[in-house]
């Protein structure tokens, strides 16, 4: 008997909307050219609706396809259609596991959040899975690479730019220690080159103080620098892209290096001009030598002092991150400082490693060092910068 005479008391109605940072955290992948696609098994226009309220798609051509529509299509149309925006909507596990499969054929680096049993084969296949911590399987979790401890979407986000901010932290301590090497060696260079007319103006035990003792701590500090800003601002870096690159490479010997050794060699002959060169020859033995060799090892520590609050960035002004801001490497200037004071006054260290006592006129030429270090690196960042704006702005030209 169907009911009569019913009263409409109200309606109940089950809403499970998105997180309010998820928005931004899709927003911030935009930026970082990191390309999202929602596969799900909600209803086509419940997946349609979200995903354009937080910015997946929004484009007025998004394509939905079903699982029904997917079965139908052969691999090369949807790797046409994953080219595209697209939402793909009630559709079984085995056709996430497919999608997935797709994309990385197409070359694309996938990363996959699932919580169900189902999701494992997708989770594996992709190059990075992601399991919910809270409301994932075990299954799940067993499969996965990563486990979010929140279930939430934009801690995936937050690890993107801390994973970026650390890679670019590896590249600035490699910068930073291969730097030296070219004021270490030209020493050397000069001393071969002119076939002994130039007496080595920097022993090896002086050497060895640099590489593995005052150069140490101030780079452990530039590995606790905090991601660049505009770091997500940038595509993802290239499979092919090595640690080590060229730019790497130029920098540091090429530029911050030529800087070191211009400035170290300078103050090496600065102390034989006071001595009366080229009047007379370059000391190679006795007080002059030491203080010319020590001045030479003490230049190379202070440029240190200027390239490691070079390295802190990339193109983005020191002066806007905070000159400051890094107390680890603070920590460490301070150590280099210190070790080469005992280097130079401690008569133990002294007739170790060939040091002697400097004047105060040396540590004024000393403190000034990191300055032109700075100011010139800095002259190089506002170039880049204005070149990476020039070519950003013809890019939306085009």
């Amino acid at each position: 008997m169907v009911e009569q005479q019913l009263t409409l008391v109200g309606l109940v109605v089950m809403a499970d909307p998105p997180r309010t940072e998820v928005a931004e955290a899709v927003a911030t992948c935009r930026r970082a050219h990191i390309r999202i696609i929602m596969v799900t098994g909600d209803y086509g226009l419940t997946a349609e609706s979200i995903a354009k309220r937080i910015g997946i798609v929004e484009g007025g051509q998004t394509r939905v396809i079903s699982g029904v529509e997917l079965e139908t299509l052969s691999d090369a149309d949807l790797r046409e259609a994953l080219a595209h925006e697209v939402i793909f909507a009630r559709v079984a596990p085995e056709q996430k596991f497919r999608v997935v499969s797709q994309l990385k054929a197409m070359g694309e680096v996938v990363a996959v959040t699932g919580d169900g049993v189902n999701d494992a084969p997708a989770l594996k296949k992709a190059d990075i899975g992601v399991a919910m911590g809270i409301a994932g399987t075990d299954v799940a979790k067993e499969a996965a690479d990563i486990i979010l401890t929140d279930d939430n979407f934009a801690s995936i986000v937050r690890a993107i730019e801390e994973g970026r901010g650390v890679y670019g932290n590896i590249r600035k301590f490699l910068t930073y220690i291969l730097t030296s090497n070219v004021s270490e060696g030209a020493p050397s260079a000069a001393f071969l080159l002119s076939r002994g007319g130039i007496p080595l103006p920097l022993t090896v035990m002086q050497i060895l103080t640099i590489d593995l003792g005052t150069d140490l701590v101030p780079a452990l500090g530039l590995g606790t620098e905090r991601p660049e800003p505009g770091v997500m601002d940038r595509p993802p870096r290239a499979r092919t892209d090595r640690l080590m690159n060229q730019r790497v490479l130029v920098k540091a010997f090429a530029w911050y290096g030529l800087l070191e050794t211009v400035f170290s060699m300078t103050a090496y002959f600065y102390v034989n001009i006071g001595n009366g060169w080229p009047g007379v020859p370059l000391a190679a033995s006795g007080p002059v030598y030491e203080r010319a060799t020590t001045m030479t090892l003490a230049a190379i520590v202070f440029c240190q002092i200027g390239a490691v609050l070079n390295c802190r960035t990339d193109r983005q002004s020191l002066f806007t991150v905070g000159l400051l801001a890094n107390r680890q490497v603070l920590v460490g200037i301070a150590v280099e400082v210190v070790l080469l004071s005992a280097l130079i006054y401690v008569p133990f260290l002294q007739a170790v490693f060939g040091t002697t006592a400097i004047g105060p006129f040396d540590w004024l030429y000393l403190i000034v060092l990191p300055i032109p270090m700075v100011l010139l690196d800095e002259l190089r960042k506002t170039v880049a910068r204005r070149r990476s704006r020039s070519a950003s702005q013809g890019g939306h030209d085009r």
